[in-house]
Order: C-alpha cells, then sequence, then structure tokens
C-alpha cells in the first residue's frame, strides 16, 4: 500500500506500511529535511522578517539573543561615532540590532576657503531631534528601483532609448549613437556620454560613473508616468514603506553648468534608509505585500550589470566582483569591501553615506554623517565580523 504523506511544502510517499517507531522516526527526518526549504521559501516572500510599522515603536532585538557579543558591538558603533558618523542603524531580520547617533560639529569651512560639504547635505531633523540628510550618490540605488516599479507597471522598459521618453537632442552625442543609448545604459553606467553628455564612446563599451547621465533615468520615470519625482517616489515606494521623514528635495548649490550633481537629492534618514533596505532584503516584499513584483529585475539589479565593471549593478555597488571600476573606469583589483560578506551590495554617497545589505547575514546597516577616513567600511566590518563571531 502507498501512503503519501505531506509535511510542510513536501512529501514522502511509502510503500510499505510503517510501525509507530518508524513512523515517528520517518516524520523527524522529514522534518528536519523541509525546514530549512519553507523557511527559504518564507524568507524570498519577507515572511521571516519583522516589518516596522509606519506609526508606534520599532522593535529591537538583543546582541545576545542571536550570538552576538554585545561589547563588541559598542565597539564597532563607537569607531563609527569617531569617524563622524551621525547616525548609524543596523537591522537583524528588520528588528533593530543597533542605533546610535552623535552630534557632530564640523567647521563651517573647509581649509580651502569653501563651505564644508556636509552643510550642504545636512536638511534638519526629523521629530524625534535625529538629522536629516541628502545621503549624495546613495540615491541612485532608490531611483533604480523606481525604474524597476516603472517596469513592472508597463510604463517603460529598461531597454528603450531614452530618447522614446526624453525625445532626440536630450545628449550632445551625434543622433546615431544618441538612439542607441537605452535606460540600461543609464542605470549601469556604460552611456558612453561624458560628464556634460558628450559623446565618448558607442553605449555599452566603456563604463564610466556619470551623476549627470545616470538623472536622466529618474526624468524618464517622471515623464513616462505623468508625476513628478516626489509624487511617484511617495506613491510608489516611501509611502508603501512607511518612510515618512524621505523626500526628493532640491539643491540650490547643484548647477549643471558649474557643478557636476544630480539637481534633486534624497533626503533622508537612518531609519528611512533603513527601511528601503530592509525592503530589498525581503525581495522587494512589505509586510506581505508586493511593492517589488519584479523579482528578476532585483536579481539584475543587484547582479553585475555589464563586464566592464563586474562591482557595479544597476546603480548598486556589489561585493563579490573579481576588481572593482572606479569613477573613470580605473580597474582596482579585488572585492569592493573584503572585510565583508561577499553577497554584500551597497548604496553609497559622498562623505561616507552608505547604506549596506547583506542577504546571507539578513542584516541591513545604514551611515549617515561627515566624511569618514579613507578605510572606514573596511575597519567597520572588521569590527562587525568580530561582534557577530562570523
Amino acid at each position: 500500500m502507498h501512503a503519501r504523506m505531506p509535511v510542510g511544502d513536501c512529501f514522502y510517499q511509502t510503500s510499505t506500511r510503517l510501525g509507530p517507531d518508524q513512523m515517528k522516526t520517518t516524520l523527524v527526518c522529514l522534518l528536519l529535511f523541509c525546514l530549512p526549504l519553507s523557511l527559504a521559501a518564507a524568507d524570498k516572500k519577507g515572511e521571516a522578517l519583522y516589518f516596522p510599522p509606519a506609526k508606534g515603536k520599532w522593535e529591537t532585538v538583543e546582541p545576545g539573543t542571536i550570538g552576538w557579543d554585545a561589547a563588541k558591538l559598542k565597539e564597532a558603533l563607537a569607531y563609527a561615532g569617531k569617524e563622524k558618523s551621525s547616525g548609524v542603524v543596523i537591522l537583524y531580520r528588520g528588528r533593530i540590532l543597533a542605533e546610535q547617533y552623535w552630534k557632530i560639529d564640523p567647521p563651517e569651512k573647509t581649509p580651502s576657503g569653501g563651505r564644508n560639504p556636509y552643510f550642504h547635505f545636512l536638511l534638519g531633523t526629523d521629530s524625534q531631534g535625529h538629522p536629516v540628510e541628502d545621503v549624495a550618490s546613495a540615491q541612485k540605488s532608490v531611483a533604480a528601483m523606481l525604474v524597476g516599479i516603472a517596469q513592472q507597471k508597463g510604463l517603460l522598459r529598461i531597454d528603450d532609448p531614452v530618447s522614446v521618453h526624453l525625445g532626440k537632442g536630450w545628449s550632445k552625442a551625434p543622433p546615431e549613437a544618441e538612439a542607441k543609448i537605452t535606460i540600461r545604459h543609464l542605470v549601469s553606467m556604460s552611456s558612453g556620454l561624458g560628464t556634460r553628455l558628450q559623446y565618448q564612446a558607442p553605449a555599452g563599451t566603456k563604463w564610466f560613473y556619470n551623476t549627470t547621465a545616470y538623472s536622466r533615468s529618474l526624468t524618464c520615470v517622471a515623464r513616462a508616468s505623468g508625476m513628478d519625482e516626489n509624487q511617484l517616489t511617495k506613491k510608489w515606494l516611501t509611502g508603501p514603506l512607511g518612510m515618512k521623514d524621505s523626500r526628493w528635495a532640491v539643491r540650490p548649490w547643484a548647477d549643471e553648468n558649474t557643478v557636476v550633481a544630480n539637481k534633486f537629492g534624497f533626503a533622508t534618514t537612518a531609519r528611512d534608509l533603513a527601511r528601503f533596505g530592509l525592503l530589498m532584503s525581503a525581495n522587494g516584499f512589505w509586510d506581505g505585500k508586493d511593492v517589488l513584483v519584479d523579482k528578476d529585475y532585483i536579481k539584475q539589479a543587484t547582479s553585475p550589470s555589464q563586464q566592464l565593471n563586474p562591482s557595479y549593478g544597476y546603480l548598486w555597488w556589489l561585493n563579490g566582483g573579481p576588481f572593482v571600476a572606479r569613477g573613470g573606469g580605473e580597474k582596482k583589483p579585488g572585492r569592493l569591501l573584503p572585510s565583508a560578506p561577499k553577497d554584500m551590495y551597497a548604496a553609497q554617497g559622498k562623505l561616507g553615506r552608505r547604506l549596506y545589505v547583506i542577504p546571507s547575514q539578513q542584516l541591513v546597516i545604514t551611515r549617515l554623517g561627515d566624511q569618514s577616513g579613507n578605510n572606514f567600511g573596511g575597519e567597520f566590518f572588521r569590527l562587525l565580523r568580530a561582534a557577530s563571531g562570523k
């Protein structure tokens, strides 16, 4: 006689009648085998994660309950504070593992006499008195996911020529070259354009970190949706996630004729940025709702988008590549952050603004503040690894 017995999402078929002891042993083995599979499936839908409410208390987790050394975690936070951080948030499976803020008081002027860049990016405080900061180029990763949402809504395709949405003549490239530049080229930094949108190389043949060209991807989304940047971002992303202190803010100091910078900055807090990271950690789900429906797009965005710089996805920095191409395309051997897990990916901005997502450890880390030392990320992750024992 054949019996088909369900265990979770798994089934086991027997061809003989089992005794009570054999049945118990079989069920225990099946549970041990199927439980990891069920948890993995839950993780893909974000069901194994905690999601903070839009209002109310954000739950925490004590370091010792997950095998972390609390004293060593404090050492990591102390280091972050010493390195001019204004705020650090660390999430484990959505709950706050660590959170600390520091009042930093940098000089108003730089040694050369110019205004300290930090004051361009400090835009106020939230209701708790914590800083609201323009996250500089970390905004790019937010924009990448807005492109993905626009695609899932059928408003555009990532392989659309940019001219479909912005019209001919949006760049200074020859018409035949411009016609071949797609949104994919913009978000993978391979448009072939210079910082003034002048032609440098055929699209897809040169990697060059180009903020001016990237910013046109967000313009494409706005044109395709019929909404401005703040309207679409609140409707699609910050509203559903409860990112109440986040918005696109005009940068009065940014003029493309004199400064290579996007005219908009993404203003947010360490907590709000962590919410965005948690969405990524949950594979686009948020508390049972599918915010980023296109899972293939998420995978593409957080995987090498081209071979010219395997450490870059769609406006996300990746930690698993054999080398990292810098702003002008110069190659540096090795991973982005050797002391961090290989599967880590990051949103990175000027003055050390960071959002780190580590799927294998279900961690999300945000850091805001003034310019840190050159090896802040490497040392911070070394200290975190010592605290976690991993």
